[in-house]
């Protein structure tokens, strides 16, 4: 069996936690993602220095949710890169470059959450040549590229977030919308020449958070020939449990065509007593092949796969 999963944060999940996400039990890691016959993982960089603190806590409880306590750096981009390349060094994971790699057993496409960290779209250039595949446009805060979920005033993709979706199309290099508000979801859909991804998002209608995608996004990702990573983000899903998750692959599935969803954790993202029922770890993605049927190989792995056609 082969799976693919769209979001994993493996290096965050390291450094955050202190898994072990070589040899550990933790809800993702290299040991059970080599129990596949094959495993494909979007692994992210995370470029957001100590978020989760207690000083954190206490800025946003003075000055609310819209305050960032976050720094960002392209330093703090390289050292996640150093931990991926230090697996890759070991033989643990290979690190898919170009759309023609021969893939091995454990294989990782780096991605970045988030493009605050960039200060132009010149950036793009470093971090092609370093290795990175996928850019994120946003995570929970608003950039001088896209209006985040999170946006006080949804102004979309800007001037500058035209360019870089522009440039990534021309590298080689994928836009997930995962976190992005919608105004940048239907601009980024309308300016890209490639097919779009969202890593990790669920159905708005099933249950409704920002981080959903409604109709019109999900239509607008479908018309571009993109893939949903459907996530197993407790607060995100309708119940949290593996029945949860079902119902949104099916809903993508049978209203949008099967060939449009696939599977994307958030695995080592999550508070490591933060899973749902029946997908406490990646080895559990096996139960979908028999709820899923014909479709489980599409969701599981082709689909995904099918997107690094466009690296490179």
């Amino acid at each position: 069996m082969r799976i693919a999963d769209l979001h994993e944060d493996i290096s965050w999940g390291t450094s955050q936690y202190f898994n072990d996400t070589i040899n550990g039990p933790a809800q993702s890691s290299i040991a059970q993602l080599a129990k596949f016959d094959q495993a494909l993982v979007f692994a992210a960089i995370y470029p957001h220095v100590r978020t989760w603190n207690e000083d954190a806590d206490k800025i946003k409880a003075l000055y609310g949710r819209a305050t960032n306590p976050t720094h960002f750096s392209l330093d703090l981009i390289l050292d996640h890169l150093k931990f991926y390349y230090y697996l890759e060094r070991r033989g643990l994971v290979k690190i898919i470059r170009d759309a023609d790699d021969e893939l091995s057993s454990v294989n990782f496409i780096i991605s970045l959450e988030g493009t605050d960290a960039l200060r132009d779209v010149y950036d793009l250039y470093i971090l092609k040549n370093l290795g990175v595949r996928v850019i994120q446009l946003t995570w929970n805060y608003d950039t001088k590229f896209a209006a985040s979920c999170n946006s006080r005033k949804d102004y979309g993709l800007t001037g500058e977030g035209e360019e870089l979706v522009k440039l990534a199309n021309d590298l080689g290099m994928l836009i997930d919308l995962a976190h992005a508000s919608k105004q940048t979801v239907l601009d980024t859909a309308s300016v890209s020449r490639k097919p779009i991804i969202v890593s990790h998002a669920n159905v708005r209608k099933l249950k409704d958070s920002r981080r959903n995608l409604d109709d019109e996004m999900i239509e607008a990702v479908v018309k571009t020939g993109g893939v949903i990573g459907v996530t197993a983000i407790p607060s995100l899903l309708p119940k949290p449990s593996i029945e949860g998750v079902v119902d949104n692959i099916k809903y993508i599935g049978e209203n949008y065509g099967w060939e449009h969803v696939a599977i994307g954790t958030d695995f080592l993202g999550m508070y490591p007593d933060e899973v749902i029922s029946g997908l406490e770890s990646i080895e559990k993605l096996s139960v979908l092949n028999s709820i899923l049927g014909d479709e489980a190989e599409k969701v599981l792995w082709s689909n995904a796969y099918r997107m690094l056609k466009y690296i490179g």
